[in-house]
């Protein structure tokens, strides 16, 4: 039965270090970013919304352009006539063929129309713009959602190198625990508690190997499913943020991305105002067209062909002096652009808000991990000390692991405060719209 359990558990370490001995490319920030920009289903769309945008707010798309369209017809008669002239004379006609045809250009250009399509031109300049904040929320959004799971990755990888550093304790302590029981110096209570500490430990590698796959899955998904290899990621981190509280703070109140939103949200109800009085002022358009007819008469007619062409040009002038929809318009519109102002305001609040406690949070997961950092030298120092007792036999087994929990708990803890603290900046940094002047 020893031998059995001894080889199951070599066979586990084996497994798991074939697992870890895969040739894998290292996708680092930087790169991840680049992928995700270019991949992603969601910055994608919204890069086609934007050029939608761009589409409406060009000048194909606005009034200043005249409109010109083409007609032309054919029209041919069989008639049945009787003609009687002044001398007298009577004419009978069967099945007479008569026929005439057309042809035009006709043109229509607005010369003043209260300053309406100017408005909607702005208008439409305005709601460009908006798209593109638009976009560029989404671009956040995804990179702080694409650093979430990057992380997540490299805690687990860095997790599964402690715990693996902590099986192979693990596993030397079972080996020893046997040769100490084959020579009398222990009891069989510790091999076996020796070798469940070894299967506790395998199965959690196990786990942790599992998570640490199902995260590259989900991180992968943002990238647009654009590594078709394993990969591996960089668990180097570094915290960038010098500028102090008030200066990030001025800039979020500067350059929040909601912010920049409302701003823009308010110059279009603006507009849409002007665009909705310009309604009131008449309109003055200006017509031509270019014509061409021919009329091949039948025989009861003193004519026999007659053919037309020749210029024509016109003004029209037309003013609506009563409609009480447009008054409702009116009003509706101011309450529209004071609604727009007052969520302004609640977004100004809610931002020094959001930063104040982001800043916070920042500020203490730092702290968090600086204080792991130093438990981690106290935990090596312990458990260096605990492991030379163990072996000269001045320490049991249940002590020795005991520290050995402890210092594989710190260690982790220290890695989840690192990328803890890491996401924090990079939400503060969101918060102050400095997000993408980062370097990664």
């Amino acid at each position: 039965m020893k031998n059995k359990s001894t080889k199951t558990c070599l066979w586990i370490a084996f497994a798991f270090s074939i697992s870890t001995l895969k040739a894998q490319e290292l996708l680092t920030q930087d790169q991840a970013v680049a992928l995700a920009l270019q991949n992603n289903f969601g910055i994608k769309m919204e890069n086609n919304n934007v050029a939608m945008a761009k589409n409406n707010a060009s000048i194909l798309n606005s009034d200043y352009l005249p409109t010109l369209s083409g007609s032309a017809g054919a029209n041919t008669n069989l008639d049945n006539t009787e003609a009687v002239f002044s001398n007298g004379t009577v004419t009978v006609l069967n099945k007479a063929k008569s026929s005439s045809y057309n042809a035009s250009l006709n043109i229509n250009y607005t010369l003043f129309d209260g300053f309406g399509r100017e408005y909607n031109y702005k208008k439409l300049k305005e709601e460009y713009h908006l798209s593109e904040l638009q976009a560029r929320e989404t671009i956040e959004n995804t990179i702080i959602q694409l650093f979430s799971l990057y992380y997540n990755v490299a805690l687990l990888k860095e997790n599964t190198a402690t715990l693996s550093q902590s099986f192979e304790i693990s596993k030397e302590r079972s080996k020893r625990s046997v040769y100490q029981f084959d020579y009398g110096q222990n009891t069989k209570l510790e091999v076996l508690n020796a070798q469940v500490d070894v299967n506790n430990d395998s199965i959690q590698l196990m786990q942790i190997d599992q998570e640490l796959s199902n995260a590259k899955r989900n991180l992968n998904v943002i990238l647009g499913n654009a590594i078709k290899t394993d990969f591996d990621v960089n668990t180097e981190v570094g915290f960038n943020l010098k500028q102090k509280k008030e200066q990030l703070l001025n800039k979020a109140k500067s350059r929040n991305i909601a912010l920049l939103k409302s701003d823009t949200n308010i110059a279009i109800q603006e507009l849409e105002a002007k665009l909705i009085k310009s309604e009131f002022i008449p309109t003055l358009g200006l017509t031509g067209s270019y014509g061409w007819s021919k009329n091949n008469n039948n025989a009861a007619s003193f004519l026999t062909t007659a053919t037309n062409t020749g210029l024509s040009a016109g003004l029209s002038l037309s003013w609506s002096l009563f409609d009480s929809k447009k008054y409702v318009s009116v009003r509706n519109t101011k309450l529209s652009l004071e609604n727009e102002k007052l969520a302004q305001q609640n977004i100004l609040i809610e931002i020094e808000r959001d930063f104040n406690n982001a800043w916070e949070d920042y500020q203490n997961k730092y702290k968090i991990f600086q204080i792991q950092e130093l438990n981690i030298e106290t935990a090596q120092n312990n458990f260096d000390r605990t492991l030379e007792k163990f072996k000269l036999g001045q320490l049991n087994s249940i002590d020795f692991r005991q520290a050995q929990l402890n210092l594989l708990n710190v260690q982790l803890n220290k890695s989840q405060a690192k990328y803890e603290a890491k996401v924090a900046e990079l939400q503060l940094l969101f918060l102050s719209g400095d997000l993408l002047n980062q370097e990664f």
